[in-house]
């Protein structure tokens, strides 16, 4: 199974989703105050521990399988599973962060004109922490997802066999074209040999 990196844009998605949800959540907290809004500043510094855990977890993943194989045994033997677990916490965690990121946006550019009034100061103030502490886990969401990029093994992936296979195929290719020319001079000469051979053996009426 060949991974690949999360594209860019998926984070703009989740970005303008959150975006557009968080101004629909504020709006129904001003007209009918569901108390659904803004997040308290613990659980903002447990998403940024989190974030941080996942990237630890990451770069114990590129430690490992960056190592020389030879001093590698002298390190904790780490499973696949554990590796690919790691990579689907840190995609998670980018587009999370990212969602997250736009849906506290949300609620600020909402509630921003009510920033005098007491309460609605309270929960601006709170998405803004959030929204930093959303970005921060993206980063390092993205970060761990990089980190957790295995380098390939002298399978059929790995750039050297291919670009050997690629090699090959076309010194195939170019001794075959090469080969066509001759063979046709040579039979062509063949025919012009047999036809003066026919010629000197024909009997003399």
């Amino acid at each position: 199974m060949k991974a690949r990196r999360t594209p860019w844009w998926w984070y703009v998605i989740a970005m303008l989703v959150g975006l557009l949800a968080g101004m629909g959540i504020s709006h129904l907290e001003e007209t009918r105050g569901l108390g659904l809004a803004g997040i308290p500043y613990l659980a903002s510094a447990v998403m940024v521990v989190v974030g941080f855990i996942v990237l630890y977890l990451a770069w114990q993943v590129h430690k490992y399988t960056t190592t020389d194989p030879k001093k590698r045994a002298q390190l904790k033997p780490m499973d696949s599973e554990r590796c690919v677990n790691t990579l689907i916490v840190s995609k998670a965690l980018a587009i999370a962060g990212a969602l997250l990121a736009g849906w506290y946006g949300g609620q600020i550019v909402m509630l921003y004109d009510r920033f005098e009034a007491p309460f609605f100061r309270h929960i601006v103030i709170e998405c803004i922490i959030a929204v930093i502490a959303s970005v921060i886990d993206m980063v390092l969401g993205i970060i761990s997802e990089g980190l957790c990029q295995l380098p390939p093994n002298m399978g059929p992936e790995h750039p050297k066999v291919v670009r050997k296979r690629r090699e090959e195929r076309l010194a195939r290719f170019t001794n075959r074209a090469s080969g066509l020319p001759m063979q046709a001079a040579g039979h062509h000469a063949g025919n012009n040999g047999a036809d003066e051979s026919d010629k000197w053996e024909k009997p003399c009426n």
